[in-house]
């Protein structure tokens, strides 16, 4: 059984939230309002929402997939999985740095992005996160409540 040395659920920010959340309601608000004020559903009203009701679906699913990020360290490696498709996991003795920083000016988003300099982050808010440099792949930046933990952690067990 591995020893879990650290564990963090990040949930996606509000500003993300808040947009699928304004983006689902004005889905509903639409639909609702060609239901109830056309004069007799068309054929071209019934696909109009029917097709509106699908992207909504399909916009509930993407949230719900990238909610957030599971970081766990244990004492060999450190593992990030964001979603069921997105998983990113390294051997600890594999890490030649780690360091807080600002995930928002490199990569101007949230979600997964790809930075200009070839980087790759895993980012659910604009607030601070852990970039670590692995011996062999590209640079790696997540998002964490505690990156400061993270990358002591990560070191600590380096210099061992």
């Amino acid at each position: 059984m591995e020893n879990i040395e650290y564990s963090e659920w990040v949930p996606a920010g509000a500003l993300v939230k808040g947009l699928f959340a304004m983006v689902s309601l004005i889905i509903v608000v639409v639909t609702f309002a060609v239901i109830i004020f056309s004069e007799g559903l068309l054929v071209e009203d019934i696909f109009g929402v029917s097709f509106a009701w699908v992207v909504l679906v399909i916009l509930l699913l993407v949230f719900w997939n990238y909610r957030g990020l599971h970081i766990k360290i244990n004492d060999e490696s450190l593992s990030v999985n964001y979603g069921l498709f997105d998983k990113k996991s390294f051997l600890l003795k594999d890490i030649t740095s780690c360091k807080t920083t600002k995930a928002f000016s490199r990569y101007l988003g949230v979600g997964v992005r790809v930075g200009l300099d070839g980087s790759m982050a895993y980012t659910t808010s604009f607030n601070r996160a852990v970039e670590i440099t692995p011996r062999i792949n590209r640079v790696f930046v997540f998002s964490s409540k505690n990156p400061d933990k993270i990358c002591e952690i990560i070191n600590r067990k380096n210099t061992v």
